[in-house]
């Protein structure tokens, strides 16, 4: 498929603080497994490496996805978005299988009812379904 029209070189663009949003999908079964953000040299390194590296905004600082847990990711492909401000990373993860850093295999393992009544803060519950395959570990 050709580009649309207008559309701009292949390339991010950051927002104000210099990030995109990542999107981590399971490569095989399309499963969204977290979220995070890139800065250029995390998305830069994540293109070389084929491992999946991060920004974190709180410890402002770089993180290898899996350097403390040996849940890593293997990025098979990397797609970026129409607006060029977010980006999927398609991926298998090694290690136990647990995206999470609370042990789950993905961070969205909480679900929150819509179509209820309205309630103050948010009533989640949580997905039985959703393996658990480790116990609670860093990135």
């Amino acid at each position: 498929m050709s580009p649309a029209p207008g559309d701009r070189a292949a390339g991010a663009r950051f927002d104000r603080d210099g990030l995109v949003t990542a999107i981590v999908q399971d490569a095989g079964s399309g499963e969204i497994l977290m979220v995070a953000h890139m800065n250029a040299e995390a998305l830069a390194r994540t293109i070389a490496t084929g491992e999946g590296w991060f920004w974190s905004r709180s410890r402002k600082a770089m993180w290898r996805k899996g350097e403390s847990s040996g849940n890593t990711l293997a990025v098979r492909e990397l797609r970026i978005d129409c607006d060029q401000d977010a980006v999927i990373l398609k991926a298998s993860i090694a290690g136990d299988g647990a995206a999470c850093h609370t042990g789950y295999r993905s961070c969205f393992y909480r679900t929150v009812p819509v179509g209820a009544a309205p309630t103050p803060g948010l009533a989640l519950s949580f997905d039985p379904a959703m393996p658990r395959p480790g116990a609670a570990h860093g990135h």
